[in-house]
C-alpha cells in the first residue's frame, strides 16, 4: 500500500545509498572503474527503504532507530549481492568460470572481499549515524503524514 512513509523511506534510502557509495569509493584503490555503481546502489536503497523500512514506520522512536539500522544492514547486503551478481556476469562473459558453482562462489567471494573493506571505523560511524538520522526522519514522516 502506498504511504508517505514508504515514499520518504525509499527516497531517503536511495540518497543514503548514493552517499554510502561515495564514501565506499574512498576505501577502494584510486584506479577502480565504477560505472553506474552509485545509481545501482541508489535503486537498491529505494527498494530497501520502501519494502523494509517504510512498512515498519510509525511504531515509535526506538523502533525508528532500529528500522534505520535494519534497513542499512539490508541495504548493504543487497547492494553487495547485486554488485556481486553484476561482477559475476562480467566475468562469466569472459569465460572465467568453469561452472555455475564456481560463478556462485565468485559472487560470495566478491561480497566477502568488499564487505571486509567496509570494516573501517570511520565508515561504520558514517553508516550508524546516517542510519539513525534516516530512521528518525522516516518515523517523523509516519507520525505527521498519515
Amino acid at each position: 500500500m502506498f504511504t508517505a512513509a514508504r515514499l520518504v523511506a525509499g527516497i531517503l534510502f536511495a540518497g543514503f545509498a548514493f552517499l554510502i557509495s561515495e564514501q565506499f569509493k574512498t576505501l577502494m584503490p584510486p584506479d577502480t572503474a565504477y560505472g553506474s555503481f552509485n545509481l545501482v546502489n541508489a535503486a537498491v536503497g529505494f527498494f530497501c527503504g520502501w519494502w523494509i523500512v517504510g512498512k515498519r514506520a510509525g511504531r515509535g522512536w526506538g523502533a525508528g532507530i532500529g528500522n534505520g539500522i535494519t534497513g542499512t544492514v539490508a541495504l548493504l547486503f543487497w547492494a553487495l549481492f547485486v554488485q556481486g551478481i553484476y561482477h559475476m556476469w562480467q566475468e562469466s562473459m569472459r569465460h572465467r568460470y568453469g561452472d555455475v558453482l564456481e560463478a556462485f562462489a565468485g559472487v560470495v567471494e566478491f561480497g566477502l572481499k568488499h564487505g571486509a573493506l567496509m570494516l573501517n571505523l570511520d565508515f561504520i560511524k558514517f553508516l550508524l549515524i546516517g542510519a539513525v538520522i534516516v530512521g528518525l526522519v522516516i518515523e517523523l514522516t509516519a507520525r505527521n503524514w498519515r
